[in-house]
């Protein structure tokens, strides 16, 4: 049952609430199989573009469920789409699905212990947001067969959006071209939605490299010119640079190539930046000051310099009249009926990793309005931004964590293969499944959403995307790291055959209370 009754009707014109309630019963029908898809991508712990695995388990479950699968969706080989329908409107639902390097962890355990040293895990939670979809994608599939609804469904996975890789290569290629609405998800600790500018940032993603002469290090090192050099120079400069630019920017880099060895002087020498910036002129400009810092490190080193662009994400911008309905789709759903395990659990895992005490949110989050500051200074970034510049799109943050975590840390695994994570991915599939159903059965509310975009939304700014027609996605990025690690990966894969849930596999008792570690 809906927790109350929908406060719809004045706002906007809403789906039946037979229909919903059908939604929402059939979800809690696979509530088992939501959790063994949550289970089993965080058992995977792929990183972007190495998918793979994900990829064939997930398409699985929906080509077997009536769904067209394509693999290899613009050139990108671990990215695919599954669609469903005829005629009526097409909505697109989509959320992310590759890991961090690095954040290996076994779940639920308050004190950290990889499951495999220095391999990816899912510090983030983005094992949970498809597997939502996919149970959302069903239910609103079976609501629409029984109701002779026309229209389309077309689900799709975010990779390598910890890269912030691949979205904007989506929109360039024309995955979206005839979608009408697009209703993305991620995990969080609140249940919430929102419209308007966002506090994220858009972002360039751009790798240089630059190229020297080698020479022996100690015998003719004038003969040599160090690429190593250009690499240092460049990142002195931009350091002394940050004093003068605005607040709002984040930059931060890594040398991705320092040279062979010290006696040798380096021919060859790589560094990968992040330019964050609130807008896409701010973020563009910085990008271009990037550039000719580079320019300049490469003359005082007599070397050259190139560049490749990885990555892009524009600014995130939410559709108003699709907020207002998915809010009020929120509001009707709640929050999930925490248990006092879990809430104990919770406690334990804050106090373990000395964060602020706080317990797991029995309330949904206020709708959201447009970021408001004097002078932004938002610091992380989404790549769904150019899917938002390109359909209607919102973004539903459901509750599958736990407060207080770091973010991008192993701190954030823990709770992600847990009851926790399993009530709040349901909880956030029926949000969605009804939010679909509201668009495939009120043509205003699309009508709308266009609306809103061409008129609020494109009003005083438009999509301008730094990659070109020339770059390409950067799908050799983390091959090396999981063809060295997956064969030992592979031995915590899930099997949901042999064993009610991963914790029963890894045996652990929930909920684990240890806070030592011993």
């Amino acid at each position: 049952m809906l927790a109350g009754a929908l406060p719809l009707g004045a706002a906007h014109a809403a789906a039946p609430p037979a229909m919903k309630a059908d939604a929402a019963a059939n979800i809690d029908a696979h509530a088992k199989l939501v959790q063994e898809m949550v289970d089993s991508v965080f058992s995977f712990a792929e990183p972007g573009f190495q998918e793979f695995k994900t990829q064939e388990y997930l398409t699985a479950i929906l080509e077997k469920n009536g769904f067209k699968i394509t693999k290899g969706v613009a050139g990108i080989p671990s990215a695919w789409t599954a669609t469903w329908g005829t005629g009526g409107p097409l909505i697109a639902l989509g959320s992310d699905e590759d890991c961090l390097l690095g954040t290996s962890q076994y779940p639920g355990t308050p004190t950290l212990k990889p499951m495999v040293e220095g391999a990816p895990g899912h510090g983030e939670g983005h094992n949970s947001g498809m597997p939502l979809q996919i149970a959302a994608a069903i239910a609103v599939k079976a609501v629409m067969e029984k109701n002779h609804i026309q229209g389309r469904l077309m689900l799709w996975p975010g990779i390598a959006e910890e890269l912030l890789a691949t979205k904007a290569y989506y929109v360039r290629d024309g995955l979206f071209k005839g979608v009408d609405a697009n209703i993305f998800t991620h995990v969080s600790s609140d249940f919430s939605t929102g419209w308007g500018m966002g506090g994220s940032n858009a972002l360039v993603s751009v790798e240089y490299t630059f190229h020297g002469r080698t020479a022996h290090a100690a015998g003719d090192p004038w003969d040599g010119r160090s690429a190593l050099d250009g690499v240092e120079i460049m990142d002195t400069a931009w350091n002394f640079r940050r004093e003068h630019l605005p607040i709002s920017q984040r930059s931060h880099y890594v040398i991705t190539n320092g040279g062979g060895q010290p006696n040798v002087v380096p021919d060859k020498a790589s560094v990968w930046y992040y330019f964050r910036e609130f807008g896409f002129d701010a973020t563009r400009k910085l990008y271009e000051t990037g550039n000719e810092i580079a320019e300049a490190a490469a003359k005082a080193t007599d070397t050259t310099v190139t560049h490749q662009v990885l990555g892009y994400a524009a600014p995130n911008y939410g559709n108003k009249p699709m907020a207002e309905a998915a809010w009020a789709n929120i509001n009707a759903v709640g929050m999930p009926k925490w248990s006092a395990d879990d809430q104990a659990f919770t406690k334990a895992v804050q106090t373990a990793q000395k964060r602020q005490i706080k317990p797991l949110s029995t309330t949904v989050t206020p709708l959201g309005g447009p970021y408001e500051a004097r002078v932004p200074t938002g610091g992380g970034s989404d790549d769904i931004g150019d899917i938002m510049w390109t359909v209607p799109t919102i973004t539903i943050r459901f509750p599958s964590n736990i407060p207080s975590m770091i973010g991008h840390n192993k701190t954030s695994a823990i709770a992600m293969a847990t009851p926790i994570a399993h009530k709040g991915a349901v909880a956030g599939a029926k949000a969605v499944a009804m939010t679909v159903l509201d668009l495939m059965t009120t043509p205003k509310l699309i009508a709308d959403a266009k609306t809103f975009q061409k008129t609020v939304q494109f009003k005083d700014q438009k999509y301008d995307p730094v990659i070109t027609a020339k770059d390409t996605p950067a799908i050799w990025l983390n091959k090396d790291v999981m063809d060295k690690l997956r064969p030992q990966m592979e031995k915590f894969y899930y099997d949901p055959s042999k064993y009610p849930t991963y914790l029963d596999q890894l045996g652990i008792k929930y909920p684990n209370l240890n806070t030592t570690g011993g």
